[in-house]
């Protein structure tokens, strides 16, 4: 922790979870991404390095259209993150206080297991900690919560076409999941965007569980990487 910085800042906030994610698996090798935005900055995590040993000065600084405001000393050769324009289109078009990417294994495998555009999960107790995001309020364990797939892409920033789409066709949705990537997931504040990552992959490994023992149907609601109901 820097003392420069009070302990919500995201200079001390984003390393703190880019150990977490990694000790979780979210962050293997030098994948993923964690970006906050504190007043009209947004910090965000350097590219191509292990991210369980960022530190504070390590993160690079921008505006939401891009501009930058600070970036790490270049004694240090880091480079801005691949998915800064993604981060920064899901800030002009959501306007939330944190966007993270992570490389979760049970949201790629939850991709893997369709050729369907959704992830369809309900009666699952966890789909209470997701905030509907457009008409407010969270999610009932009972409701049919819609996850929308798009395509892998080359680049981060080929993904913003797919990104917008699944955004518009899902208002309400909070997350998007990337076939055979990961996720890219906003709340209003960093804690609710640590909130969806942790009750979206605890809800895909119970899926992927289900799944896994055959079962296709659960009692009373959806549990369905098909895209169907």
């Amino acid at each position: 922790m820097n003392p420069d910085f009070p302990s919500d800042h995201p200079r001390n906030i984003i390393p703190e979870l880019c150990r977490l994610y990694y000790s979780q698996g979210w962050m293997p090798g030098s994948g993923g991404s964690l970006s906050i935005k504190y007043g009209q900055e947004v910090y965000i995590t350097p590219s191509g390095v292990q991210k369980e040993r960022i530190q504070p000065e390590d993160l690079f600084v921008q505006t939401v259209d891009g501009e930058d405001i600070s970036v790490p000393q270049t004694t240090k050769g880091l480079r801005k993150s691949q998915c800064s324009p993604v981060f920064l289109n899901i800030y002009r078009l959501k306007a939330p206080g944190a966007v993270f990417h992570l490389h979760s294994k049970s949201a790629v495998l939850a991709t893997l297991l369709t050729k369907e555009n959704t992830v369809h999960l309900s009666n699952l107790q966890m789909i209470k900690g997701i905030r509907k995001w457009s008409t407010g309020g969270y999610h009932k364990f009972t409701d049919d919560v819609v996850i929308p797939v798009i395509d892998n892409t080359h680049t981060e920033d080929g993904l913003i076409d797919g990104m917008v789409k699944a955004m518009n066709d899902y208002p309400d949705t909070c997350i998007v999941l990337v076939r055979g990537h990961g996720i890219y997931a906003w709340g209003q504040t960093w804690e609710q965007a640590k909130l969806v990552c942790e009750s979206y992959d605890y809800l895909f490994d119970v899926m992927l569980q289900v799944q896994a023992a055959g079962v296709r149907e659960v009692h009373g609601g959806v549990l369905d990487s098909g895209g169907s109901t």
